[in-house]
């Protein structure tokens, strides 16, 4: 009986068990479908939130991100742009696409269609006689476009530096270039003068001002009596040649009447352009004689000394080239004496040092050693004037600041000065003047000493600090089990 009993007992207590195993058995598949479900849930809820609230952007020049001023002119969208992407299947570049779900995200006036050139062969033929890349944009508002080429997207610049190709991405800046124009009924309207010898701009300036929404004319004041009606700016670039009385004639009023003038003229070979210089006369500026050479080296460039690394004061066409850091290079400069007069009128831009001085000879100098006759510095070498009721004239006295190995040198600020200045002349404050980033890799450089220094901390003194902490591990061990024992 004892034995059945045992038994009995023995079965009972199985079946008991293996009821609680099922039990938690049940209770663990509840829950992982529980679990499943609310990542389920979450996945969905994810995939249906904007791109700007899902993805975050962790590239050091910030790929996936819009600036604020992409920002300004998203939220002022008062009609409906539709971006076509145009692309073949499975050949879609991550970053484009992670860039148009940020501006799809961003404004329910935007919506970024793909189109497949080989499902629709002839849309983009629609907007554009170039050729098509994958990963093209097109930019649509009503009737009008803007066709956005890969190889606009993707730059290939000189680096001067290393004379290496660097490569940039410069998907923001044409994208809300293109949105800007295709929304806006009106353009500022820039007349470049000509009749002087002066230059064209350079082709990457030139489409710098394009993709800022800027129209650039020509004009010649010789068979005109007035400035046309719908000029937002006056240009005057590089001239070999003064202007004549009769002009300045028609450009001062011009100026003191609300007009705006921007001036970029050096010294030439026959000295100074006495007329040109003269809209400056009215406001206490003048200019020296001859070419600004510079004392002091930290305020030239390239050891040569007529190569300005100038100071560069506070305004608001300075201040974002101060917050970065950037150098401005004005080569073969006019110096400009400000005595004063007109304080609070005139602000001076780009200053020299106290060391530098004007060489009277200018280009027929033989040294760059101060002489009898050269006059003392300091000089503006880029003024900005308000001239009253809205008239704005500002002059820069180098005419080869735009060079383009110049501008390359600079690292592009010498191309930002003009674009701000022009920016600030026509009014475009929120101007839609994006950089692109650069997709190099930034290397760390350090010092020889720090490296050995480096390589002993992490070759030599931390797995040793590892190595004796373990040892003490082991021997406090041994140590508790011992007394244990």
């Amino acid at each position: 009986m004892k034995l059945f009993s045992e038994k009995s007992s023995a079965s009972g207590e199985k079946k008991s068990n293996g009821k609680l195993a099922l039990r938690r058995g049940s209770y663990s598949l509840v829950i992982s479908i529980v679990v499943l479900a609310i990542l389920i849930v979450v996945n969905i809820l994810m995939s249906v939130l904007p791109k700007t609230v899902t993805k975050l952007d962790i590239s050091s020049q910030k790929l996936y991100s819009v600036t604020s001023s992409t920002k300004v002119v998203v939220n002022n969208l008062q009609k409906d742009v539709t971006i076509y992407w145009i692309v073949q299947a499975n050949e879609e570049d991550e970053i484009i696409e992670n860039l148009l779900g940020k501006y799809d995200s961003m404004s329910s006036r935007i919506s970024v269609e793909k189109k497949n050139p080989d499902v629709y062969p002839q849309f983009a033929a629609q907007y554009t006689d170039e050729t098509v890349q994958n990963n093209s944009l097109i930019v649509e508002c009503g009737t009008k476009s803007r066709f956005i080429s890969y190889s606009d997207i993707y730059l290939t610049e000189v680096d001067y530096s290393t004379y290496s190709q660097v490569q940039s991405f410069d998907g923001e800046g044409c994208i809300t270039s293109a949105i800007d124009y295709v929304v806006s009924d009106d353009l500022p309207v820039i007349y470049a003068l000509e009749g002087h010898g002066e230059q064209e701009l350079p082709d990457y300036v030139s489409e710098q001002v394009r993709k800022e929404n800027m129209e650039l004319r020509s004009l010649s004041l010789l068979n005109q009596d007035e400035i046309p009606e719908d000029a937002s700016c006056i240009l005057i670039y590089e001239p070999e040649s003064d202007i004549s009385k009769e002009e300045a004639d028609i450009l001062l009023p011009y100026i003191k009447t609300g007009g705006k003038v921007f001036v970029m003229a050096g010294p030439v070979e026959d000295g100074i352009l006495t007329n040109l210089f003269g809209l400056l006369s009215d406001y206490g500026v003048t200019p020296a004689e001859g070419i600004v050479v510079e004392g002091d080296r930290s305020y030239y460039a390239f050891q040569q000394p007529y190569i300005l690394l100038p100071d560069i004061n506070s305004s608001d066409i300075t201040d974002s080239l101060i917050e970065e850091r950037y150098y401005i290079i004005v080569p073969t400069s006019v110096g400009l004496k400000n005595d004063g007069s007109a304080s609070g009128i005139v602000t001076e831009l780009l200053v020299s040092s106290a060391s530098s001085y004007s060489k009277a000879a200018g280009f027929a100098m033989e040294t760059y050693e101060k002489e009898e006759g050269d006059t003392d510095g300091p000089f503006a070498l880029a003024v900005s004037v308000n001239a009253g009721n809205d008239g704005k004239l500002i002059f820069a006295a180098s005419g080869v600041m735009l060079d383009e190995t110049i501008n390359a040198y600079s690292s592009g600020a010498n191309l930002n000065f003009f674009m701000n200045a022009l920016s600030s002349l026509v009014g475009e404050n929120e101007a839609v003047a994006i950089r692109s980033k650069s997709l190099g890799y930034n290397y760390l450089t350090i010092s020889e000493s720090k490296s050995a220094m480096l390589k002993a901390v992490m070759i030599g003194i931390i797995p040793a600090l590892f190595v004796i902490a373990g040892i003490g591990v082991l021997i406090s061990r041994r140590r508790k089990k011992n007394a244990q024992a």
